[in-house]
């Protein structure tokens, strides 16, 4: 006991020591986050919206984009603050979090997984019962088991960790919280008992996949015997994505856990992670949106009745004249005291040879951002009170969103960045 200390943070493994390959990090799996998310919200955004996707399918499909929307955003989004930040800890909470949220999730995508293939075998090898045994009272008990199954699951892993004591070392060679590298840490014999939680684990994951096995083995002997070509295209292309993402999971996972832990930072370690939490989040709107005709068609709907915008109508202020100049007036006040301020801020900082600092220099760009973000709204209404119109032309509103975005997006990494230099 006199060897334990108190645990308040640990290290994660960073991806390197160079500030290039850093960024470089920081920018792949920004572009793979967002990828995900903005694939999973389209899944979520077309079945929500079309009535004619209302099935049990598509309800499941809508939960397995929820649940890989949550574990990417467990792990990801702190591994590309901590590369920007040039940091590797993580609070002990935040580890605790990570480790509750990433087994939930995980969990929770296995057991939809399975649903998911026990729906396909009702659909196609029990037919006439299909609307009775997947009635909507079902699919929802149904999701709701797999959430709940999740989440316990997730509470007997993370309590069973997180009641061992640490005092090996805090180091966790990992860019993110994982039970097998915490284990590493516990002096105490206890920590069997999480090793023995891990290998029950890994038999219920064996018994959904050989129920999935079991489930498409009938699926397949039964659409073999449809008679009509059309009607075996329809039935592979409903399972055939199913069986590729439970295929892409299970095989990840697997290459993930049931490799040896090793000692120092490894380069299949680090791949064997990325593959689990990063990839099949990714990939599962990619494969179900092209193997999946009923989203193809939907989507392709959707496209078709779009039409053509060359302009758009702001919202006026007034219809009244003096209103308007009213508006004109106070909103160019405003505009030139921004100006006058932040110019004023700018040429003090970068003429005072005694305020070259971190601080100031980070204060310099933070005024040019609000700068920018002002200059590219306010004179444009401006200018349409004044002439007493409301048209924005497309270029124009696609500059205004663009550059908007932009420099919210740069004005809030400047303010992260002052707080950690601060």
């Amino acid at each position: 006991m006199s060897n334990q200390t108190i645990v308040t943070e640990f290290l994660l493994l960073g991806f390197s020591d160079i500030r290039e390959l850093r960024i470089l990090h920081f920018v792949i799996f920004l572009a793979a986050y967002l990828a995900a998310l903005m694939g999973n919200l389209l899944i979520i955004t077309v079945v929500t919206l079309n009535y004619e996707l209302h099935s049990p399918m598509f309800f499941f499909l809508i939960n397995l984009s929820i649940v890989d929307l949550g574990s990417i955003s467990v792990t990801v989004p702190k591994s590309m603050s901590n590369s920007l930040l040039n940091t590797r800890s993580i609070s002990y909470s935040g580890c605790v979090v990570q480790v509750f949220g990433l087994f939930c999730f995980l969990a929770a995508n296995l057991s939809l997984l399975t649903l998911m293939a026990y729906d396909r075998y009702v659909a196609i090898c029990k037919p006439l019962h299909y609307g009775i045994i997947m009635n909507r009272r079902a699919c929802v008990q149904m999701a709701a088991g797999a959430w709940a199954a999740g989440v316990i699951y997730a509470a007997v892993h993370t309590g069973n960790t997180f009641s061992l004591p640490f005092c090996h070392s805090n180091t966790i060679n990992q860019f993110f919280c994982e039970v097998p590298q915490l284990l590493k840490f516990s002096c105490s014999g206890t920590y069997r008992r999480e090793l023995a939680a891990l290998v029950f684990s890994a038999f219920l994951a064996l018994g959904c996949f050989a129920f999935i096995i079991v489930s498409y083995v009938q699926i397949f002997t039964t659409v073999w015997r449809i008679p009509s070509e059309q009607g075996r295209q329809k039935a592979f292309s409903t399972c055939i994505p199913h069986l590729i993402v439970v295929s892409l999971f299970l095989s990840t996972a697997i290459i993930a856990y049931l490799k040896p832990i090793s000692d120092s930072p490894s380069p299949l370690d680090l791949l064997a992670a990325v593959l689990y939490c990063v990839v099949p989040p990714l990939m599962n709107p990619v494969i179900y949106s092209m193997r999946n005709k009923e989203i193809q068609a939907d989507l392709h709907r959707k496209m078709s009745n779009w039409t053509t915008v060359t302009e758009f109508l702001l919202r006026g202020f007034s219809d009244t004249r003096e209103l308007q100049i009213l508006h004109f007036v106070i909103f160019l006040a405003a505009y030139l005291a921004a100006l006058v301020g932040n110019l004023l801020v700018i040429t003090v900082v970068t003429t005072d040879h005694h305020l070259h600092s971190p601080m100031y220099y980070f204060l310099a760009n933070l005024s040019i951002l609000d700068l920018g973000s002002i200059s590219v709204i306010v004179p444009k209404s401006m200018t349409k009170s004044l002439s007493n119109t409301r048209t924005i032309s497309y270029a124009g509103c696609v500059s205004q969103v663009s550059l908007f975005f932009l420099f919210c997006a740069a004005n809030l990494a400047f303010l992260t960045i002052m707080a950690y230099d601060r």
